[in-house]
């Protein structure tokens, strides 16, 4: 019967799957200590398979690591448009971890200490300061101290969510908005003065 399934699956609904297996094992035991056939016994379907999607084990760390860009690309676009942008980059980041933690966690925890996505890691942190960047505006004029400030709530906020995953309620996700946003708040008003 779960052959039958299988083969039900179109080519991207596969490559989800196949996606969300390779998060769960590569945050388990990490890039270097993750085998294509553990990818595959994640994913319940055979080495075979993975190979038909991926060509190779970087390539599938790497359609990790987009697809978790282009998620965070995507909630962070369409939040833009709403008229109160207040918690934006927290509601951002926590959408996306709730949605895939393990391929969270390994964007903004594990690539940056693999030397082969350690560059990736960079951009998406570039990206992401550019976002908070765009957030803050013309509120702080000076553009060192803009930068700074940008840097900074990317850190705060990426450490709150991780930190969050970890130990957090899922129940109480709207208080730690809250919190987390009163906190970017206060980050902001100290570098404004």
């Amino acid at each position: 019967m779960a052959t039958e399934s299988r083969q039900l699956l179109s080519r991207p609904e596969r490559q989800e799957t196949i996606l969300q297996g390779a998060a769960h094992a590569f945050a388990q035991s990490g890039y270097a200590a993750t085998s294509m056939e553990d990818v595959a016994a994640a994913s319940g379907i055979t080495k075979l398979i993975v190979y038909r999607h991926f060509e190779s084990k970087e390539e599938l760390y790497r359609a990790v690591l987009q697809r978790v860009a282009d998620r965070l690309t995507e909630v962070f676009l369409a939040g833009l448009s709403r008229a109160d942008r207040r918690g934006l980059g927290v509601n951002t980041l926590l959408t996306v971890a709730r949605e895939d933690p393990e391929a969270f966690i390994l964007m903004f925890r594990h690539a940056s200490r693999e030397p082969q996505f350690e560059s990736y890691a960079k951009e998406q942190r570039e990206r992401s300061v550019h976002a908070a960047s765009t957030l803050i505006g013309g509120s702080i004029p000076d553009p060192l101290i803009h930068q700074w400030a940008a840097e900074t709530i990317v850190s705060y906020l990426v450490e709150a969510v991780l930190n969050w995953l970890d130990d957090g309620d899922p129940a109480r996700d709207t208080e730690f908005v809250d919190r987390v946003t009163n906190g970017l708040h206060a980050i902001h008003t100290a570098w404004t003065r």
